[in-house]
């Protein structure tokens, strides 16, 4: 296990404390339970440009690529950053179907790399620890999905 710094630390008290503000607080709480969509077009069509919904979307995506960017960069060890923060994960599970048409369309292949990059090595440390956890998860999600559907 490395050594980790105070300033790693702090940084993921600082991070914690963006998360708990109210207005993203209440965008996570809404994406974890609403956002589902199959492709670019159903979510165009659910949450169109200048809707409550889109902003949510925006602001929770725009914060876990933010926070990847700087776990990526190293300003925060894998390890201390994986062990309690698995949303990241269940973001990037919720948009990876529709970022290969975001990257098509703003002709940047770079779109959101940096959550990708991380939600890999997050599987990869996850499945060395617990091996199966990351299809079991992805199977209660779609479990989940399935609920919310018939309410």
């Amino acid at each position: 296990m490395a050594q980790i710094t105070y300033d790693e630390v702090n940084l993921m008290l600082r991070l914690y404390d963006m998360r708990r503000e109210s207005r993203l607080r209440q965008a996570r709480a809404w994406f974890v339970e609403n956002f589902h969509p199959e492709s670019p077009e159903e979510m165009m069509q659910r949450y169109p440009q200048g809707s409550e919904e889109n902003t949510y979307i925006r602001m929770v995506i725009s914060y876990w690529d933010m926070v990847a960017g700087i776990v990526n960069r190293g300003l925060i060890n894998d390890e201390l950053f994986f062990d309690s923060n698995g949303e990241i994960w269940v973001v990037w599970d919720r948009m990876r179907a529709i970022v290969p048409t975001w990257r098509a369309a703003f002709k940047n292949p770079h779109l959101f790399h940096n959550i990708e990059e991380t939600c890999k090595r997050l599987e990869a440390w996850r499945e060395k620890r617990a091996p199966g956890s990351t299809a079991a998860m992805r199977q209660m999600m779609v479990q989940a999905k399935a609920g919310t559907k018939g309410t």
